[in-house]
């Protein structure tokens, strides 16, 4: 059975939270997430630029980077990077039968899509014999299969309202899941302003004894610049070093991530990977890219498509924040598509005032929104287009004539356009 195949009978079983199956299938196999120094970061939004900055800067420093992330844009092999090149194709299909076929076995139940990609990865890691682990929590952290790794050091990026049904109503229960990624006598960093999940992370790691600060406290970022569409350039210190960085990842939020991956390999330095110093994370950090992720594509006629998986609240904010503060300044045509579990309308709040024009499409989920039942949320509002269909959606967007395109609201929308306008230019090329 080929990967896709036995990935889609996978997918049919939903989400398991629990540690309980993946920990006797690891061990069934060998135990490989304990042959691989790792790092675990969790959080709301920023976890997956944080884990791409700190991967990037450890193989600048020269060490065989493992790179574990979820969701994938475009093709799930993107979810298991060495090095920030992906596995291929046919090794991946090898290590998902072996993964499912001892579960079956062993167990007598199949693992879940999630629980099959983190095993496959742990499994893949300790074969290539990779230095250095980063891996991203897929939901929560407590109960994701991630955490059966014992990792080095632990991150928490940002925290907000999400996965409610499965982590808890309130930031404080949030941040307690979040916080399971911690371990006793280990550090843990994180960039939590808010006061109520910053006090649940204190008061768990207390509990743990686990030596918890705050990136916040640490980190003082001096002077920002802009150099346009290709990126920022963001000066920092810490309290044991100062860095004139350059990266690709644009956006205000972006600065906060990178201030936790320099901390991050400042802590590992001093923990047994010495190479991690001021040169590789300038490397890295100037190294680093993250698609769809306030990505620019050039367009002919000066214009421009930004594709920026932002999909909740706090993601639609900081996209607005940029689109309010970018070159050009004039407000851009959007095409938007959101899933049922996030806060369409906060976001649609957030993003419209900052659009000239607006067409609501569906992302390719089965947790898609209907289009035309957003419509409610933007009662008044000129320039509002229903275009089910993304495909279609995509080519009104770049008929018309605006100078800066965006595409938001659901990673599963960026990566369907994404490969869109990659088949369509590959061919045209």
């Amino acid at each position: 059975m080929s990967a896709e195949r036995l990935l889609a009978r996978l997918e049919t079983l939903g989400v398991r939270l629990g540690l309980e199956p993946s920990r006797e299938l690891l061990a069934r196999l060998g135990a490989p997430h304990l042959a691989v120094p790792s790092v675990l970061v969790a959080g709301s939004n920023g976890k997956g630029s944080t884990s791409a900055l700190l991967a990037a800067m450890a193989t600048a420093a020269g060490y065989r980077t493992g790179h574990y992330t979820s969701p994938h844009l475009e093709h799930v092999e993107e979810r298991l990077q060495i090095d920030g090149r992906p596995i291929e194709p046919g090794r991946f299909g090898e290590l998902l039968v072996e993964v499912v076929d001892t579960a079956e076995r062993t167990t007598g139940a199949p693992p879940t899509y999630f629980e099959a990609l983190t095993v496959a990865a742990f499994a893949w890691f300790a074969a290539e014999k990779v230095d250095l682990a980063v891996l991203e929590v897929g939901l929560g952290g407590r109960l994701d299969a991630t955490n059966l790794a014992e990792p080095l050091l632990s991150l928490v990026t940002s925290i907000s309202l999400e996965h409610q049904e499965f982590l808890g109503d309130t930031l404080s229960a949030i941040a307690r899941e979040k916080a399971g990624i911690f371990r006793a006598g280990r550090p843990a960093l994180a960039w939590v302003e808010d006061p109520e999940p910053r006090e649940a992370l204190a008061d768990t790691a207390r509990e743990k004894g686990t030596n918890l600060r705050f990136a916040q406290d640490l980190v003082r970022i001096e002077e920002t610049g802009s150099e346009g569409w290709r990126g920022q350039h963001v000066r920092l210190a810490t309290p044991t070093g100062r860095y004139d960085l350059r990266t690709a990842l644009l956006g205000a939020h972006q600065q906060r991530n990178l201030g936790l991956a320099v901390l991050a390999a400042e802590t590992l330095a001093a923990s047994g990977f010495p190479r991690l110093g001021p040169d590789a994370i300038a490397a890295g950090a100037a190294a680093c890219h993250w698609p769809g992720r306030l990505e620019v594509i050039g367009l002919p006629g000066g214009r421009r498509l930004l594709l920026d998986a932002a999909h909740n609240q706090e993601g639609a904010e900081a996209l607005a924040a940029f689109l309010a503060g970018r070159p050009g300044g004039a407000p851009a045509d959007l095409l938007f598509g959101v899933l049922t579990d996030k806060d369409a309308a906060a976001m649609l709040a957030a993003l419209a005032p900052h659009a000239r024009r607006l067409i609501l499409t569906t992302p390719p989920s089965s947790r898609a929104w209907d289009p035309a039942g957003l419509l409610p949320y933007l009662k008044g509002r000129e320039g509002v287009e229903v275009e089910p269909d993304p495909a279609r959606g995509l080519d009104r967007l770049l008929q018309g004539n605006g100078k800066t395109l965006v595409v938001c609201g659901s990673i599963y929308l960026v990566g369907e356009v994404r490969g869109a306008c990659g088949r369509s230019w590959a061919k045209s090329g």
